[in-house]
């Protein structure tokens, strides 16, 4: 179930529980010409508009729950359309151990209905615009959650999707195999720099208006991400291995269980081991373990 909030030209389905995974808010803009759905969420049971086009932002599955809904045209980053054509491939972009896969393979079978293979995926660039008529769509290219994420600025409307820039108390996530810290940092600045009237995100806060507001959130998001690397940097005082810096975990609290956890943990440390490494803040031993300068 959603509600519908209209923005100009862009109507944004609202998850009933407001975005929370594994659901999320559906961007809509109709155009004199051609209707564009971005992100169709598991809150959709049908294609409620009669979209000509589908826009993924990026290949993971509460994105694209509800494009089995949908009969048009689809399309996403070319660095995602392997993701968004391939449940394996999206699987493997995870880093699971084989049970942990085989819990998470079932979930996006039986509970998204992410169907094993999907023909037809369009590959997309940055810049790339999808003229609907009376107003346009722009891709912006917005990598580091996986790397072909990205956002779509609404105009004349000034209307910016940010997708999984999500501004979440949570923090970024940049746990897949594919995601980058630096190019995440890059993105967060990128959507900092596009003045907009409205900022859309796929989960939780949905729409935020004005500028100020959505920078002033967004700052806040960035110093997450920076938070974990000087939390990190605490922690290696003393010299610790990858496995105990896992356990001591970056991302979640220490009650969270699920399957993916310590993949996401895992390549969390990695990722941000290897920038604080190239940044000469820490040193690796000769036993593998790392230590802060």
């Amino acid at each position: 179930m959603f509600s519908e909030q209209s923005y100009g030209r862009v109507s944004v389905l609202m998850a009933a529980n407001g975005g929370v995974v594994p659901y999320g808010n559906t961007v809509v803009v109709r155009g004199s010409e051609r209707t564009v759905v971005i992100d169709p969420s598991l809150a959709l049971h049908k294609d409620p508009v009669g979209a000509d086009l589908v826009l993924i932002s990026h290949g993971h599955e509460d994105h694209l729950a509800g494009l089995r809904h949908f009969d048009a045209p689809t399309f996403a980053h070319h660095l995602d359309v392997p993701s968004v054509a391939s449940l394996d491939t999206m699987l493997g972009q995870y880093g699971l151990g084989s049970a942990e896969r085989a819990q998470v393979e079932h979930v996006m079978l039986n509970e998204y209905g992410i169907p094993p293979t999907r023909d037809g995926v369009t590959g997309m660039d940055d810049g790339q615009v999808f003229d609907l008529g009376d107003c346009t769509a722009t891709v912006i290219h917005l990598p580091g959650h996986t790397p072909g994420h990205c956002g779509v600025l609404v105009e004349p409307d000034g209307f910016l999707y940010v997708a999984d820039i999500d501004l979440t108390s949570f923090g970024p996530m940049y746990g897949d195999l594919g995601s980058s810290v630096d190019d995440f940092l890059n993105s967060i600045d990128r959507v900092a720099a596009i003045e907009a009237r409205w900022y859309g995100t796929f989960h939780h806060k949905g729409v935020i208006e004005g500028s100020g507001e959505f920078r002033e959130r967004l700052g806040m998001y960035r110093d997450k991400l920076l938070s974990r690397e000087d939390r990190l940097l605490d922690y290696l005082v003393e010299p610790r291995t990858l496995d105990a810096i896992v356990a001591h975990r970056l991302v979640y609290r220490p009650h969270v269980s699920a399957p993916y956890v310590d993949a996401v943990e895992r390549r969390t440390a990695e990722l941000h081991l290897e920038r604080l490494v190239s940044l000469g803040a820490v040193v690796t031993s000769e036993n593998g373990s790392f230590r802060r300068v």
